[in-house]
């Protein structure tokens, strides 16, 4: 897959709900993710570390209220896209949030994912 073809499907799994099965389907087994600096396990490699950093994610969410996440912008091998979420988490109480991902893709796998946020 192109990096476009790789955005498209990333945004559609993700609008979806399908969190899990897109980093089951679209990431590289030896994939980076990295949070901002101070949160816990900032950067995490290997898939199924970040399949479970997401699932403890998703775990700790009450309910989601709304959310979204933008047509995804490529250029080159990366692509980038905003995720907008309302949510209540379990021990936090209800947050909104705003974050900016940008993603390298490789092979037609994403190899690297970084967030930006607010904390």
């Amino acid at each position: 897959m192109t990096t476009q073809e790789v955005a498209n499907k990333w945004a559609e799994m993700c609008r979806k709900g399908e969190n899990l099965e897109c980093i089951e389907q679209l990431y590289a087994d030896d994939v980076t993710s990295k949070e901002m600096p101070g949160f816990p396990e900032a950067i995490v490699t290997g898939k199924n570390n970040v399949m479970n950093k997401s699932k403890i994610w998703l775990d700790n969410v009450e309910e989601f209220h709304k959310g979204g996440i933008s047509n995804p912008v490529v250029a080159g091998n990366h692509f980038t896209a905003k995720m907008d979420y309302d949510v209540t988490f379990k021990e936090k109480g209800r947050m909104q949030m705003e974050e900016v991902g940008v993603f390298e893709v490789k092979d037609g796998k994403i190899i690297n994912e970084q967030f930006f946020y607010d904390m």
